[in-house]
């Protein structure tokens, strides 16, 4: 890791800060958008300089070698022009400590966890995908069978959108989905709602073929990337997702279902190796209700910073609160609504959205947030506030100054005014949690070092950070992940850190 060290700007880190929203960041697109001028300049093929030279090795290889090394000084000069003019700019928008204190320490960090990777158990793994290719099998043979008095025993292609529209609107002639360019859509959401309506089983089977589909899927992609060394290593973007927060790539370790039993059988796979001579075990930390002690902390309502303070259950306080009972007598169904409502509002969900959600009238809905906004005043007030904030400004902002621009605040067109209003709400919270976990993930690893502690950090998933541990070491690492985790940000609520550990990342999660 040493080569990365002495590194005073990246010019990939610096572009992002300034524009977290562009699509192409590579360093063939930044010259050309930044400089206008290409990375590398035009010249004639080496093949045809080559004619008529003469060298040891031929003349066309020669050629070749100059131009990888003119290509390589191009670059470096490219890359230079691209820091001298992006500086001042990340000092103008006080982005400055983010870089040098937040972004490029990370990049350091991210690639010792990428070259550690996690240790996986390739024959559970083989078997996953085993078990859900037979489960994707058996879905397509009973799909099949539901309906072959209506297509005389036709062998439906499941993944033609052709063929199941014709099964399921002129076969069965179900009620009509969305209208689109092809027909009738045959998207999740529409099957969803087909499914509920009429309860046929070939639906049934469709989404259960979709879902084993999707998790052998998952699983092959997993096994190609296991390295030689047993492992995955996946790879961390800094700049894919526009609130700051990381993105694994190749494969993706975020797509993993969370609540699911599939998804459990998959963690199961992810376990503890050697470290330093001694069987590890997993340990898994993360921030419980991290958005909600956000939102408690910027919206400084009043309610909810007092139920974090008195550690109660955040859900249970707030459903007390709108339906107008204690606590204890909230029920399951109506603790569902406001957990679903809390989370909801933050991402800018509207009645009609929530309503969809709870499968409840778009009144009910309504009346539901009334309730919510009548005694959360303060989470009402910021909504309202920070979305108006940004249309005067240009911009949102974080706790830690993370700004994201939203020109169309400003847009005549309605559909993309509401999709930044969206954005509005959510880039302040998503962004705050994004820089929570990244100080937190410097702050551990500096605590491991200072310690001198073997125990490595392998993987951060969303709110998830998860260490290979020798066993001498649990109880020092575990101490120092509670500590390091709970003071990355000073909040007006405490930061509320679960750890768990196990021999899987199944096991250790709680």
């Amino acid at each position: 890791y040493a080569a990365l060290d002495g590194v005073v700007d990246d010019v990939l880190l610096s572009s992002y800060l300034l524009q977290p929203d562009q699509r192409d960041t590579s360093l063939e697109a930044l010259p050309e958008a930044h400089l206008h001028t290409p990375l590398t300049a035009p010249r004639e093929p080496a093949q045809q300089r080559a004619q008529g030279t003469f060298d040891l090795d031929g003349g066309q290889a020669a050629a070749e070698r100059a131009d990888r090394a003119a290509d390589a000084v191009r670059a470096a000069w490219v890359v230079r022009r691209l820091s001298t003019q992006f500086t001042p700019q990340v000092l103008d928008r006080g982005a400055q400590r983010l870089l040098q204190e937040l972004e490029i320490p990370l990049s350091r960090l991210l690639a010792r966890m990428e070259l550690t990777g996690i240790a996986v158990d390739v024959d559970a793994l083989t078997g996953l995908r085993e078990d859900f290719t037979d489960a994707a099998d058996a879905a397509k043979e009973s799909a099949w069978a539901s309906v072959a008095e209506e297509t005389g025993g036709m062998q439906v292609n499941l993944g033609s959108p052709k063929q199941l529209q014709e099964v399921l609107f002129e076969r069965l002639n179900m009620p009509r989905t969305r209208k689109t360019k092809t027909g009738y859509s045959t998207d999740v959401d529409s099957l969803q709602d087909l499914l509920e309506q009429t309860r046929h089983p070939f639906l049934e089977n469709l989404m259960a073929h979709r879902d084993a589909t999707k998790l052998r899927q998952t699983v092959e992609g997993l096994l190609e990337t296991v390295a030689t060394d047993g492992r995955i290593h996946t790879t961390y973007s800094q700049t894919a997702a526009a609130t700051g927060r990381l993105s694994s790539l190749h494969p993706n370790l975020q797509n993993i279902p969370v609540r699911t039993e599939a998804g459990r059988r998959i963690r199961e796979v992810f376990v503890a190796d050697e470290v330093a001579g001694e069987q590890a075990v997993l340990l898994s930390a993360d921030y419980s209700q991290i958005e909600m002690r956000i939102m408690a902390h910027l919206s400084e309502d009043e309610g909810l910073i007092q139920a974090f303070r008195e550690g109660e259950d955040l859900h249970s306080f707030v459903g007390s609160q709108v339906f107008g009972v204690d606590p204890d007598d909230v029920t399951a169904e109506q603790r569902a609504k406001v957990k679903a409502m809390s989370y909801g509002l933050a991402y800018g969900l509207s009645s009609f959205g929530l309503s969809k959600q709870l499968k409840i009238s778009v009144d009910e809905a309504r009346g539901l947030m009334k309730g919510y906004f009548d005694r959360f005043g303060g989470v009402r007030d910021y909504l309202r506030d920070v979305v108006a904030q940004a249309r005067q400004d240009g911009y949102t902002s974080t706790i830690e100054g993370r700004r994201r621009y939203l020109p169309d605040l400003s847009s005549d067109n309605r559909q993309l005014r509401d999709m930044a209003e969206r954005a509005a709400l959510n880039a302040p919270i998503q962004g705050s949690a994004a820089d929570i976990i990244k100080r937190a993930m410097l702050d551990v690893q500096a605590g491991l070092e200072e310690h001198g502690l073997a125990s490595r950090l392998l993987l951060q998933v969303h709110d998830e950070l998860i260490l290979e541990v020798p066993a001498a070491e649990l109880d020092k690492a575990t101490a120092l992940l509670k500590e390091r985790m709970g003071r990355a940000a000073e909040l007006s609520v405490p930061l509320d850190v679960h750890v768990g550990q196990g021999r899987s990342w199944h096991d250790a999660a709680h």
